[in-house]
């Protein structure tokens, strides 16, 4: 189809998917609350057979279902070729609830944008890629080459069952390529991309002092597990934010050439960062000497993400509490081992006397970066610059984590993720949003993406 004609089925196509979207985002679908899973389930089988593909559920291997989902080649179609597409069916809790303009499952459009838990993460972007495939369905001869989808319902807490189905089903998942699950505009409205993404050991740290609160007076003879816990994390990161774990760094895959110097024309805008989360100290890649674009990419993190001990109420209450526990993530790039990461920090622990600290992973995920000179990258991008204004960024991965690796190394494919999604968008917090112009885009890109697939996977031989 030309150009035209495909903006002009997407747009005549708009008013049915944004309706689709809605019924789909009503489900509160939160994997952490174990809601709403078997009806989910069921509407993403429904959303598939509806437009002719056939479907399977996928169970018994643990966790959520997987859904598989497949749209064979038309007539004249190169059914040779097959296109993947990842996503997930589940949802962050939609916590503080006091925060949201409106209410979080049920859909409200305002000023453009559509908002509703799940809009941007992940549920948009399924709705976007199966409206392309019901509009290149009309075209003679049908769809260009073959599609499959795997959604899964655990991506919001860290895809701890998935790799058993991809290794289990790992035929019926073959494909030559695949699209990943998300992806936006920037501030500068430019479309984002990544070939990869970050791993992550995300772990929880316990000091136990006591078995119940005290009077904080004891303090003159008691140990205090808030301010031995804090010791601890303090010996782990120095104030110039460099890691300090022996073995933390062990494996690292140092990036090529040419990764080298994708990242250094990456946009990267330090006075729209500041305003956009409103940060009240420099970036500390400052104090660091480094590139804030070479440390998104290129960098592993270690964050404190959160701390409990004692009384954190209204006013004062004069306690000495009887344990702290820290939530530690650490984001890694390729080369480096989650489990790793855990032994070099309870050893690091250990060595500095806080043997007393536990330990425990509660997600651990490797990085994964596709082969960046692969044909499938090039023409994601090319194909995005037909519908976007802007010149389209394509980074070598994410600094974020999802289970790619998996995907990567059982499937053997090049990866790229995309999306619907805008910078203001505010996944996983209140108030979660797309635009509906950028839902219209995003769907235009997967018409003109699916449409030249195989001709841009003919070029690899």
């Amino acid at each position: 189809m030309e150009k035209e004609q495909v903006l002009g089925y997407v747009k005549e196509s708009l008013p049915e998917a944004v309706e689709k979207l809605k019924e789909y985002l009503r489900f509160p679908t939160v994997s952490a609350q174990h809601k709403a899973i078997p009806e989910t389930v069921a509407y993403v089988v429904k959303m598939i057979e509806d437009i002719g593909g056939e479907t399977k559920v996928l169970s018994g291997l643990g966790g959520n279902p997987v859904v598989y989902g497949f749209f064979a080649a038309g007539s004249k179609g190169d059914a040779s070729k097959t296109l993947l597409y990842y996503n997930h069916y589940d949802v962050q809790p939609p916590e503080p609830f006091e925060e949201w303009n409106t209410e979080p499952f049920e859909p409200t459009i305002l000023e453009g944008k559509l908002f509703a838990r799940g809009a941007a993460d992940n549920k948009g972007d399924l709705v976007a890629r199966l409206t392309a495939i019901q509009i290149l369905q009309q075209a003679e001869g049908g769809l260009p080459c073959n599609i499959k989808f795997m959604i899964e319902g655990e991506e919001e807490i860290g895809s701890p069952n998935l790799e058993p189905y991809i290794q289990e089903y790992k035929e019926l998942f073959a494909a030559d390529a695949c699209i990943w699950e998300f992806g936006g505009k920037d501030e500068a409205e430019r479309i984002g991309m990544v070939a990869g993404i970050k791993g992550m050991a995300y772990m929880e740290l316990t000091c136990v002092g006591a078995d119940i609160d005290m009077h904080s007076s004891v303090g003159a003879y008691v140990d205090n597990a808030a301010w031995r816990l804090v010791q601890a994390l303090g010996t782990m990161k120095n104030q110039q934010n460099e890691i300090l774990v022996k073995g933390f760094y062990d494996g690292i895959i140092e990036p090529t050439e040419d990764e080298k110097k994708v990242v250094a024309e990456l946009p990267f805008d330090e006075a729209a960062v500041t305003e956009l989360y409103g940060l009240k100290r420099p970036l500390i890649t400052e104090a660091k000497g480094t590139d804030p674009r070479d440390a998104m990419v290129f960098h592993p993190t270690m964050t404190i993400c959160g701390l409990v001990s004692g009384y954190i109420g209204e006013g004062a209450k004069t306690v000495l509490p009887k344990s702290a526990k820290a939530k530690v993530d650490c984001r890694l790039v390729p080369g480096q081992d989650p489990d790793h990461i855990l032994a070099c920090i309870q050893q690091h622990l250990n060595d500095h006397g806080f043997t007393d600290i536990q330990v425990k992973m509660i997600n651990g995920q490797k990085a994964y970066r596709s082969d960046f000179h692969h044909p499938f990258v090039a023409h994601v991008l090319n194909t995005a610059r037909l519908v976007y204004e802007n010149e389209p960024v394509l980074a070598p991965n994410a600094a974020g984590t999802g289970p790619m690796f998996a995907f990567g190394e059982a499937l053997q494919l090049p990866i790229v993720s995309t999306g619907v999604g805008w910078v203001g968008c505010k996944v996983h917090a209140p108030n979660e949003s797309i635009r509906l112009k950028d839902f219209e885009e995003g769907i235009a890109h997967m018409v003109f993406l699916i449409s030249g697939f195989a001709q841009a996977l003919d070029r690899t031989n």
